[in-house]
């Protein structure tokens, strides 16, 4: 039996805020034989790339099982499912069917569908003419948006454009431990600015089928200085510039931060005037905070994430704070500085805010470490609409324990325990946080 942590009830949210839970196409759906190939399944190919030797060609399978897991988003209670759609599957013959059978299966169940256009997985064909490093991809990108829109707009009404272009770019392109792989450092940033204008494009072309309600997920985070010393507070400037601002300020502002606008390439002046197309919502995703530092000439690994000696910054250990498995912290006051922050600094420029991710790595099914963090962000995320902030909707990550990009299948941030052990089974089982999470749910209706 499980046992239940006892924890005082949720304050109450506004009425009509939306409750939803996410995932991503390349890290559940399998059926890799029923798409085209994506930057992940090259990745995924080479030798040393994951951590458990893995691929997603199966992942949790959900392409066949869905109904079962939209039935547990039913049996959960949660208003809203945000899942992506698979840009590699749709180029195939028939791809855009299996959506059409997911969105209505979501909307029989009386849950409002909510999809990410794209989210990393690149089909591999563009990535061969030069993937987000071309602008040509961001064109690509319009049209493939503009089919979607057109076979699923008449049940879909919430859309998210893009999801984390700042770990996109940093990870798989400047870094290497991510699809595509790169390793180009400060020669990525056009792969920002490329991502940055597709999400414009794409917002036109969403307006244009009739979308009346549509944000992106951008990747934000508090940035803690290591010390109050120069070279700490001058690093964590930059950082906090590179992760934070340079895919906020174009959104938000219509301005790159001072200096990286002439980084970019083509006629910038004329590309942020699309990147700045109005939002309805702005999407973050939330996991932690980062303490950074001066470079200390080393390279180190955080997070599962590489950092070379050679970046202007190092990531610093914050003390004195619980750690998922991940090694990540567990700071809840984090989300509420970093809103409150976005509040300050963009003002009326900041539309409404939905927690897009947010979620935690534990193993096990009696998961109480998960109950916790998600209990104290939630708390947290309470504490900045009572500061004022303006903020619609908390979607939770996962729905389902999956393929963890360079992790493999070694970190699990599911509701959902699937057991990958027998992959003709797959067998799924509700966590001790699924519990958790149906009855918060329940009070704040």
């Amino acid at each position: 039996m499980i046992r239940r942590m006892a924890i005082n009830p949720i304050p109450q949210f506004p009425d009509g805020f939306l409750w939803g839970v996410s995932t991503s196409a390349h890290q559940i759906e399998g059926a890799a034989d029923a798409r085209e190939p994506s930057v992940w399944d090259a990745f995924t190919a080479e030798p040393g790339r994951i951590k458990d030797g893995s691929t997603a060609a199966v992942a949790c399978d959900h392409y066949h099982r869905y109904g079962e897991d939209v039935a547990l988003l039913a049996g959960l209670g949660v208003d809203a499912y945000r899942f992506s759609v698979s840009w590699p599957r749709v180029l195939s013959k028939g791809g855009l069917d299996f959506y059409d059978r997911l969105v209505d299966e979501v909307c029989a169940a009386g849950v409002r569908p909510v999809p990410t256009l794209f989210h990393w997985d690149l089909p591999l064909a563009f990535q061969e003419a030069g993937g987000w490093l071309e602008r040509d991809t961001a064109s690509r990108f319009t049209e493939y948006v503009s089919v979607v829109a057109d076979r699923l707009g008449d049940r879909v009404k919430k859309w998210i454009t893009v999801n984390e272009p700042a770990e996109h770019t940093l990870l798989g392109h400047a870094l290497g431990t991510h699809a595509p792989g790169r390793q180009l450092m400060f020669d990525a940033l056009p792969a920002a600015h490329h991502q940055l204008l597709a999400h414009g494009l794409a917002v036109q072309a969403l307006r244009a089928a009739g979308a009346r309600d549509i944000g992106i997920a951008n990747s934000h985070g508090p940035t803690w200085p290591a010390s109050q010393e120069p070279a700490d507070l001058e690093a964590a400037a930059f950082y906090d510039v590179l992760l934070n601002r340079l895919f906020a300020d174009p959104l938000l502002l219509g301005e790159y931060p001072a200096g990286l606008g002439e980084l970019m390439p083509g006629d910038v002046a004329s590309d942020l005037k699309v990147i700045t197309e109005p939002l309805d919502f702005y999407g973050i995703n939330y996991y932690a905070p980062t303490r950074v530092g001066a470079p200390q000439g080393t390279e180190i690994e955080f997070g599962g994430v590489r950092i070379p000696a050679e970046l202007p910054f190092t990531v610093r250990q914050i003390e004195n704070v619980p750690v998922t498995d991940f090694g990540w912290p567990v700071v809840p006051e984090g989300l509420t500085e970093l809103l409150t922050g976005f509040k300050e600094r963009y003002g009326d420029r900041l539309p409404p805010v939905v927690i897009t991710e947010n979620g935690c790595s534990y193993p096990g099914i009696d998961d109480q470490d998960r109950i916790a963090y998600l209990d104290g962000h939630l708390r947290a995320l309470h504490r900045a609409v009572e500061a004022g902030v303006d903020v619609r909707g908390y979607f939770v990550w996962s729905l389902l324990d999956n393929f963890e990009w360079a992790e493999g299948y070694e970190r699990r941030f599911g509701l959902v325990h699937v057991d990958f052990s027998d992959p003709g089974v797959l067998k799924r089982t509700p966590k001790a946080s699924y519990a958790w999470l149906r009855e918060v749910l329940r009070d704040q209706r």
